[in-house]
């Protein structure tokens, strides 16, 4: 209502607004919603200050960062008869650099990503300078002041002080500097208006959304061919229910029409509208909080109906020559709120939907049948357990909610018109802080990050990010990721995530190929996925049993780690990294990382697929073939079995190998057998010494170079050893 505009005033304690010279007498006149169309940003910062070198002179010397606004940043104002009410909180400007500098690593990293945002009324700031993508708030500011020229439309924002802080401080080691002035900001922007409303007696009697023009900034959309539907907003995170270690949530999504052509929006039975997963993430462990990216929670799917046809993401929404309701029309927006998408008889199995194309079944069977099972408090909502997000347990850790809207309309408007294909950008995030112990309240932190999932967060903190297309025009995209950290201690972390975002073959096994040799030893091996569902009637899964929340297998072989899950063949309802899911693998080892691939297996179909990664790189030194090197104590970069295999007897009866059989040039296991251990022995006692006295590494050198020996060369032999000190798998010679 207009009365409340009008109260909008001065939107902070800490800003003021200096208008022209006439102001509103009454309740009738011209409302304008304007956006940023271009402008400009100066900070004054003491970069001696925030780089830990004070000045001799006690003197403070400001050196000025300078920056553009992006264009048509999404930072609005409300303006009344010409005058400046203020700044809509939540509302952002993207920042382009335009002049170098010596800054801190973290905001040296995040330059290239950063926004001005104001926050809401109430708050100790008026604006805040963020990461965009994660949402770490460097400075705040305080001491605004705000005048508006409504002939040029140019707004500025003057004489506003900057402050360190709370995060900035702490992630440079000085947490008492937090709240400290380290300089000055200015703002000049041009502004354009989106929206314009006649009032009479403080009612809208008529409204114009003018399009929006110019090219469009860093995460702010511009309209594109086709239809093409976005999460605009996750507003709020709530939480629903309970039962058991588990809570079930739910999160607000606003869609958006980012396309030039309606979308279609036909409710149940038809099967021609958008559905709606939303998932919840979490980023912990090492000093940073930073080193993984767990997916801890996905919900079923909401399946749309009746497009409201609202303005909320600022496109301009235009109904002309669309039927709403039954579409969502150019440019407009359709809110659920979070306890709408927690309605659990709104809700339906992932199951039933081919996320690539946007297909599922209407009726026959019906993709959103409840009859058969009775709901409890976490059921078809975003199932989490307790512990990933009791505060007391996860000390430091930042979470993300995530939302996607599936459609058949994209795929099929795709197949008719190549190149107007929109169903990879369906999935956006928003970070959100986390209270309680038991029972939870969740905060939003910075504004939604739009068209991009949830993983892009761990990227922006060092992460490295490979977008495999492995069926281009085919089949959806998933996202490998890693992160090496360390080495603490002389030990290195290594982190791996797989976010399947729409690929509908399904992921089944992931290999880390070792870019050396094996290393000696790999610890703390782990593997997290998110809780499953349970079984439910109708539930679109393999004799309505739900899927498999079964660890993925390990095995490890002198050129490789590998993690599986069931096959196709073996179990339909494996634990697969399905749409909508991120799984993770981890391990530490002594050997530094090198670069490496790892090879991805599917599902359902398809040859697996390479992506480069790093991994942990062993190196020995090469003996001398036919040489007799001395006996080694054994050691990490040593391993001998001198020490603890002296008696021959004890080495075969407890190592097997297979060995090339001579007659027959092909591979024989014999296990235990005496007399083709002493014939491996006899090759190193040929050779200057008994092999069991050399480091594996020389053994491994040696046998190559005798492979002639055997008369089938193209087959090396094969060592075995048990996990942990004893070498397992095929050990190519």
């Amino acid at each position: 209502m207009l009365p409340l505009l009008l109260l909008f005033g001065n939107s902070s304690e800490n800003s003021g607004a200096q208008t022209k010279e006439k102001s509103p007498e009454s309740q009738t006149g011209t409302l304008q919603k304007m956006i940023v169309a271009s402008g400009s940003v100066a900070m004054n910062i003491d970069l001696n200050r925030l780089n830990g070198a004070g000045s001799s002179s006690g003197m403070s010397q400001l050196d000025t960062l300078r920056f553009a606004v992006a264009p048509n940043s999404f930072f609005t104002i409300l303006v009344f008869n010409d005058v400046l009410r203020g700044p809509e909180f939540g509302s952002a400007m993207g920042l382009i650099p335009q002049s170098p500098a010596t800054l801190p690593g973290a905001l040296s990293a995040s330059l290239n990503q950063l926004v001005v945002e104001k926050l809401p009324v109430g708050e100790a700031f008026d604006l805040a300078v963020r990461d965009g993508k994660t949402g770490f708030v460097f400075f705040n500011t305080q001491g605004n002041f705000y005048d508006y020229d409504a002939n040029a439309q140019l707004l500025s924002i003057k004489d506003g002080r900057l402050l360190m802080s709370e995060e900035f401080a702490k992630a440079l080691g000085r947490p008492l500097e937090a709240g400290s002035v380290v300089g000055k900001i200015s703002i000049g922007t041009t502004m354009q208006p989106i929206e314009i409303t006649q009032v009479v007696n403080g009612e809208a009697r008529q409204v114009v959304l003018p399009p929006l023009r110019g090219s469009a900034g860093p995460g702010v959309p511009s309209i594109v061919p086709g239809p093409d539907v976005i999460v605009g907003d996750l507003p709020s995170l709530e939480q629903f229910g309970s039962a058991g270690t588990q809570v079930g949530l739910a999160v607000g999504t606003t869609s958006c029409n980012n396309g030039q052509e309606p979308l279609h929006w036909f409710s149940l039975p038809n099967n021609d509208h958008p559905v709606i997963p939303q998932n919840l993430y979490r980023m912990s462990g090492g000093a940073d909080n930073a080193q993984r990216f767990e997916q801890v929670g996905q919900s079923w799917l909401k399946h749309a109906f009746l497009a409201l046809e609202g303005n909320d993401c600022s496109f301009g929404c235009n109904t002309s020559g669309c039927t709403t309701g039954s579409n969502l029309c150019s440019g407009c927006s359709d809110p659920y709120s979070a306890g709408l998408n927690a309605g659990q008889t709104g809700l339906g199995s992932r199951a039933w939907v081919n996320p690539f194309t946007g297909f599922f079944p209407g009726s026959n069977p019906n993709p959103n049948d409840h009859t058969g099972h009775v709901h409890t408090g976490t059921s078809h909502r975003i199932l989490t357990e307790v512990n990933d997000l009791n505060t007391t347990l996860n000390v430091g850790a930042t979470y993300f909610a995530e939302a996607q809207y599936v459609t058949p309309h994209e795929y099929a408007w795709c197949q008719l018109h190549p190149g107007e294909c929109n169903q990879y950008n369906n999935a956006s995030y928003r970070r959100y802080t986390v209270t309680g112990i038991t029972n939870f309240t969740f905060s939003p932190v910075g504004s939604t990050i739009r068209m991009e999932p949830a993983i892009r967060a761990w990227e922006s903190t060092g992460a490295t990010l490979n977008r495999i297309e492995p069926a281009p025009g085919n089949d959806g995209i998933i996202f490998v990721g890693y992160k090496v950290t360390g080495p603490t201690a002389g030990v290195w972390h290594y982190e791996y995530a797989i976010y399947n975002e729409n690929l509908d073959r399904a992921i089944q096994s992931f290999e880390v190929v070792f870019p050396g040799f094996q290393p000696f030893s790999l610890t703390d091996i782990e593997f997290h996925a998110p809780p499953q569902h349970p079984g439910w009637a109708n539930d679109g899964t393999f004799n309505n049993q739900g899927y498999s929340s079964a660890p993925w297998a390990f095995t490890e072989s002198f050129t490789s780690a590998t993690w599986n899950c069931e096959t196709l063949a073996q179990n339909p309802n494996a634990n697969a990294i399905r749409w909508g899911t991120l799984y993770n693998f981890r391990f530490d080892s002594t050997a530094p990382p090198a670069i490496s691939s790892a090879n991805v297996g599917f599902f359902k179909t398809g040859s697996p697929i390479s992506v480069e990664i790093q991994a942990p790189a062993q190196s020995d030194a090469t003996p001398t073939p036919g040489g007799n090197p001395s006996s080694r104590a054994v050691g990490r970069n040593t391993d001998t079995y001198a020490d603890a295999h002296t008696d021959s007897n004890t080495y075969c009866d407890t190592y097997a190998y297979t060995y090339c059989n001579a007659d027959t040039d092909a591979y024989s296991d014999t296990g235990a057998d005496h007399a083709q251990c002493a014939r491996l022995q006899g090759a190193g006692a040929a050779g200057g010494g008994p092999l069991l006295e050399w480091s594996y590494f020389e053994q491994h050198r040696y046998l190559s170079q005798r492979r002639t020996d055997c008369h089938c060369a193209e087959h090396p032999r094969v060592l075995h050893r048990s996990h942990r000190g004893a070498w397992q798998g095929h050990v190519h010679l």
